[in-house]
């Protein structure tokens, strides 16, 4: 049985699972361990992932696109993702 909105986003995100059934989820937030917006540290931390590890890739992957996509997408999830609680 899926919860009313209000009351599921208290709880966090719901995310689908094997059989289609609903299962709690981790809410994806920005961090308070940031360097810049807490995105990356967001990221890492909702997937269990090393925050350094995840910032390198990242910026690796920017350069290596001619960074100009990589801005980008990182403005817009710095827009897009909400404040941790």
């Amino acid at each position: 049985m899926i919860a009313p909105a209000n009351e599921a986003s208290e709880r966090g995100v719901r995310v689908a699972s094997e059989g289609g059934r609903m299962s709690e989820g981790r809410r994806l937030t920005r961090s308070s361990n940031k360097m810049i917006a807490g995105v990356c540290a967001g990221i890492a931390e909702s997937f269990g992932w090393d925050i350094t590890l995840f910032r390198v890739m990242f910026v690796l992957l920017s350069i290596l696109s001619v960074a100009f996509p990589g801005i980008l997408v990182y403005v817009v999830l710095w827009i897009v993702m909400p404040k941790p609680a």
